[in-house]
């Protein structure tokens, strides 16, 4: 049926106005809520994510970390973090680096804990990237869940896919939300396991959203230098460093190579293991 052209040119009442904006309303959010639906019924790991938010806010509570407000991206990440009390392992718990361990405490932990002595030098500050590599089994995790103990350092045990999303733009959300998480709830180390995974050498090949999710990444750790009061320290695992990216190695000034034990340390280490054990042989 068609409308006379009266009453297409004739203005509408306020009561038309009303109804056409609530009809707009209404049709507005139904189609919004409608493609968030789709949205997160495609996403496969939608129920993944939920379980890491609820898990993450318990243990912020359970650290003493109050009163801060943390988006959905630093909840993700926050569901990595690893509560400095419940890190069993201690340096008594590593046998035969004795050599790593004492290099260690001298370049990185003793400045961490005692830069307030020297607050306005830049030469005596810790530094904010360290490099653990050598074979896979030697200690390396390890030696960076025991560096984070007596720190009393928040301990972030970053993984590759982690900061991995299938959706365009999510991944250098991710890595800012690191940085902005670590410097929220400082002194905080920032570990990665296998760092040759997501932080390799860069190449022609690279997607671009790896491209920029590495500069974002580099970006963001050049901004730690810029306060010296930041206690923010980046840690890395490999076993095969010719893989790292050189400016990634460039921003991890102390490196240390946790390599195959020779005899001594084996002994060492079989000490340690029997330790406490009735190995004692019965007549």
């Amino acid at each position: 049926m068609l409308l006379p052209a009266e009453a297409l040119m004739r203005p509408l009442s306020r009561n038309e106005v009303l109804g056409m904006l609530i009809r707009l309303t209404v049709f507005d959010a139904v189609t919004y809520y409608s493609i968030k639906w789709v949205v997160d019924a495609m996403n496969p790991t939608t129920k993944q994510k939920s379980q890491s938010k609820k898990r993450a806010e318990q243990l912020m509570k359970r650290i003493g970390v109050q009163g801060i407000t943390l988006t959905d991206y630093k909840l993700n990440i926050a569901s990595h973090l690893v509560d400095p009390k419940t890190i069993k392992v201690s340096w008594k718990d590593v046998a035969g680096l004795e050599k790593v361990i004492n290099k260690l405490q001298d370049t990185v932990i003793l400045p961490f804990k005692k830069r307030h002595l020297l607050p306005g030098s830049k030469l005596f500050q810790p530094p904010k990237g360290v490099l653990l590599f050598g074979p896979p089994g030697c200690g390396k995790t390890m030696i960076a869940k025991a560096t984070a103990k007596p720190l009393e350092c928040k301990f972030i045990n970053l993984q590759a896919p982690t900061l991995t999303d299938m959706w365009y733009g999510e991944s250098q959300k991710l890595t800012a939300a690191v940085f902005s998480l670590a410097v929220k709830i400082q002194p905080c180390i920032i570990f990665i396991d296998e760092i040759e995974s997501f932080l390799r050498n860069r190449s022609s090949l690279d997607h671009e959203a790896t491209a920029m999710m590495k500069a974002e990444f580099m970006s963001l750790w050049d901004g730690l230098d810029t306060s010296l009061t930041t206690q923010v320290m980046v840690m890395g695992a490999t076993n095969r460093p010719q893989d790292v990216d050189p400016a990634i190695l460039r921003r991890m000034p102390a490196t240390f190579h946790v390599g195959l034990p020779d005899m001594r340390q084996r002994e060492d280490i079989l000490r340690l293991i029997v330790a406490g054990e009735n190995v004692s042989c019965m007549a």
